[in-house]
C-alpha cells in the first residue's frame, strides 16, 4: 500500500517533468556537452534521404546522428556499402567497435577489399591501437591506390603512433 501512495505522489511530478522535456524550440541537444545542433529543415529540392542525412552529420562531426541515419540507410538498402562504410565509421567515431567490425564486414560482402574499405578499417584499428592490422590494412590500401592522400595520411598518422609506443 505504500508503495502505490509513493506512485501517486510521484504521478504529477513525473508528468511535469515529461511535458517539461518536450522540444518546442528549433533546438535540439545531441551530446553531453549540451551544445545546440539547429534541426534540418529543407526546401524541396534538398535531398533528404538517410545516406545522404548521414554524411552531413559525419562531415559536422555529429557521429551519433550520423550513425543513426546511416542506421537507417542500411535498413532500408541492406546492399549499399557506402551506407555500411558510413555507418562503420560513425560506429568507429562512437568507439563502438564491435558494431563497426559488424558494419565493415557487411561492405567487405558488398565491394570486397578495395581502396576505400582497407582504408577505413586500417584507420578503425588505429584508433583501436591495433597497430599490426592497421599496417596490414593501411598497406594493402596504399598498394592498391598510391596517390590516395587519405590512405597516405593515415599511414602518417599510424608511424606517428607507432613510434610514440616504441
Amino acid at each position: 500500500m505504500r508503495s502505490l501512495t509513493c506512485a501517486v505522489r510521484l504521478a504529477p511530478l513525473l508528468a511535469a517533468l515529461l511535458l517539461g522535456g518536450c522540444v518546442t524550440a528549433e533546438t535540439v541537444s545531441v551530446d553531453t556537452t549540451a551544445t545546440a545542433v539547429p534541426v534540418a529543415t529543407r526546401g524541396p529540392d534538398e535531398p533528404s534521404d538517410d545516406l545522404t542525412l548521414g554524411k552531413e552529420h559525419f562531415r559536422a562531426r555529429h557521429y551519433g546522428l550520423a550513425e543513426m541515419h546511416f542506421r537507417r540507410a542500411v535498413e532500408s538498402r541492406k546492399d549499399d556499402a557506402e551506407a555500411w562504410l558510413g555507418l562503420a565509421a560513425s560506429y568507429d567515431e562512437l568507439k563502438r567497435y564491435r558494431l563497426a567490425d559488424r558494419a565493415y564486414a557487411q561492405a567487405l560482402k558488398l565491394i570486397g577489399p578495395t581502396p576505400e574499405f582497407l582504408n577505413n578499417r586500417g584507420y578503425s584499428y588505429l584508433l583501436r591501437g591495433d597497430l599490426r592490422r592497421a599496417s596490414q590494412d593501411l598497406s594493402e590500401a596504399q598498394a592498391k591506390d598510391p596517390e590516395n592522400e587519405k590512405i597516405r595520411n593515415n599511414l602518417k598518422a599510424l608511424d606517428v603512433r607507432a613510434r610514440g609506443r616504441g
